[in-house]
């Protein structure tokens, strides 16, 4: 049973004025058009009149178990043993709409409110309002994203015994830009600076993009081994730097590849000697996960060097290897790994249920995570927490 609070006023909204269109990130749900292979309603905004709870108590608690933790020190959850888990979305789970949630959730809404100081923008009203083409820049997505992300633990905390799931939860994981939410959720650092570090991500990405001719395109209905021959052949046609590889390792029958346009043209053209199903070319600004994102790495060294991190209270599966992670320093160096390193999403899922994983949690926009979980494991029991 759902228990709604009353809603509650929020500040008025400083609105947005429309830049030009920027390509969408990530994710399946907002490719291009496929191609085959087999032949905001009105809403007021008075001032904010509740007492505004502490995020901080959140987000950024430091635990004595993160405290233990001695400086180099990346063994604390090597042995660790899953029952129940948190799984944030990444870039494409953002939709025009999301968000709505938060208005009736005061301590969701104080999130978007905080986020308005950092962005210099209002970030519910672009998240509910749109338009579609700023929400879907890079620029954009990665913050909404998190943040609608966290919002969605305050909207089930809401809930009739939402604190005790919440509680439960003994491992988190976010799909590429996720791990970031996650890593707020399990204490590693606080929202407002969690904040800090997907904004510069997302400037940094979008950056790199812009800087070289590349792109992304899933690979649907073969397994890894056949996607790697056939980004094998498709490397044999072009130049160094043209060279595509599996950027994003997602579920049996869905895998992404980037790397540069004619290296993606090549990989659409031989797809289907390979038998692929389809390919999917994915509206993003460029090839993530692979070395074109490598001018992105310095940037984000600096930001995460300059930032506070703690061990997590609970594991945190990192994309790069599919590891919990507890050292601090450790975390930093992950983290700027992760924008050039491919993500090993099947792995970390089918290692959290080959351990014993009984129930997860997807929260945030979209359901693109229960969906390749069911790919994996069609009895993973998922149930999505939106905002």
């Amino acid at each position: 049973m759902l228990l709604r609070p009353p809603r509650l006023p929020r500040l008025s909204p400083r609105r947005l004025r429309p830049d030009s269109p920027m390509a969408s990130t990530l994710a399946l749900l907002r490719p291009s058009a496929p191609t085959p292979l087999a032949g905001a309603t009105a809403r007021s905004h008075p001032a904010a009149a509740a007492v505004r709870v502490p995020l901080r108590s959140r987000f950024s608690t430091r635990v004595s178990v993160g405290s233990a933790v001695a400086a180099g020190a990346d063994t604390l959850f090597a042995d660790y043993k899953p029952t129940t888990a948190f799984l944030f979305p990444g870039q494409g789970a953002q939709a025009v709409g999301m968000g709505k949630e938060a208005i009736n959730v005061r301590a969701a809404a104080e999130l978007f409110d905080k986020a308005n100081d950092i962005l210099g923008y209002d970030l519910l009203n672009l998240c509910i309002d749109g338009p579609k083409e700023k929400l879907n820049s890079t620029v954009i997505s990665q913050p909404a994203i998190y943040v609608t992300s966290l919002a969605a633990v305050e909207v089930l905390r809401a809930r009739e015994e939402g604190q005790s799931v919440i509680d439960s939860i003994d491992v988190t994981c976010g799909l590429s830009l996720g791990e970031y939410t996650a890593l707020a959720f399990a204490g590693a650092f606080s929202f407002e600076d969690g904040l800090k570090l997907v904004k510069l991500r997302g400037e940094a990405m979008q950056d790199a993009s812009d800087a070289a001719n590349s792109a992304m395109v899933s690979v649907i209905g073969l397994d890894s081994e056949k996607v790697q021959q056939l980004c094998d052949a498709a490397n044999e046609d072009v130049d160094e730097k043209e060279k595509v590889q599996i950027a994003n390792f997602l579920c049996p029958g869905n895998y992404a590849v980037s790397g540069g346009v004619k290296g993606i043209e090549a990989v659409e053209a031989k797809a289907k000697s390979f038998k692929a199903r389809m390919t999917v070319r994915l509206a993003v600004a460029g090839a993530f996960h692979t070395s074109f994102m490598q001018p992105a790495v310095s940037r984000l060294e600096s930001a995460l060097a300059a930032t506070e991190i703690r061990s997590p209270r609970i594991p945190v599966i990192s994309n790069v290897d599919a590891q919990p992670h507890s050292d601090p320093d450790t975390i930093k160096k992950i983290l700027a790994q992760q924008v050039t390193s491919p993500v090993q999403w099947e792995t970390t899922v089918t290692t959290l249920l080959g351990k014993g994983l009984e129930k997860s949690y997807e929260l945030g926009p979209g359901k693109v995570i229960a969906g390749i979980i069911k790919r994996i494991n069609k009895g993973a029991s998922v149930e999505n927490i939106g905002a």
